[in-house]
């Protein structure tokens, strides 16, 4: 399942760009001129696009892609972009996740790992919270998996091109489920094996 820009309706996205053109008018800017002509409507597709995970079906995005295993060794899919959107500013953040399970019976497809990070990061987040989704929705649908480790590392243009105005700065966040939450050594060993 590919997340489109599309998946709106028109009618919606028409909407929205009626409102940047209104934003464009109110800090001082003329929506009709050249170069804004079509920015409200280019900024509405784009929002679109980066808030698709509000319309995407998680199930359908693993769907039926879990395969029977006989491995019992931890499985990392390390250093998975992500492009998010702060739900206190509006602005992105971005980074890399990485993300560790020891399957049951079960594992995923490798790129299904990928799409449920989109799914979860193209919606208005903090962090923090997408990596305790990250955790407890893989081990949801990795069917009888028995724990899920996330490790993320992200920048924030929140902090960087306003506030503080700290431009190395970078937010590390982890979480756990299942053995990993329960046993603090697996844990360090996925760290230790992402870090």
């Amino acid at each position: 399942m590919k997340l489109t820009q599309t998946d709106l309706p028109q009618e919606v996205i028409e909407e929205i760009a009626n409102h940047y053109s209104r934003i464009l008018t109110l800090i001082g800017e003329d929506p009709m001129r050249e170069g804004l002509r079509d920015t409200p409507m280019r900024a509405a597709k784009a929002l679109s696009y980066v808030t698709s995970g509000y319309r995407a079906n998680l199930d359908e995005v693993v769907g039926n892609a879990l395969f029977s295993t006989t491995s019992t060794g931890m499985v990392i899919v390390k250093d998975i972009e992500f492009y998010s959107l702060c739900e206190h500013h509006i602005l992105p953040f971005f980074g890399k996740v990485s993300i560790g399970y020891f399957p049951g019976q079960k594992i995923v497809g490798l790129s299904k790992v990928a799409r449920v990070v989109d799914a979860l990061a193209r919606r208005l987040q903090v962090q923090e919270q997408l990596t305790e989704q990250l955790a407890g929705v893989l081990y949801r649908l990795i069917k009888g998996c028995k724990g899920v480790a996330v490790r993320c590392e992200a920048r924030h243009l929140c902090m960087m091109m306003r506030g503080v105005e700290k431009q190395e700065s970078s937010t590390v966040t982890v979480a756990a489920s299942g053995c990993f939450a329960d046993e603090p050594g697996l844990m360090q060993q996925f760290l230790n094996l992402v870090g």
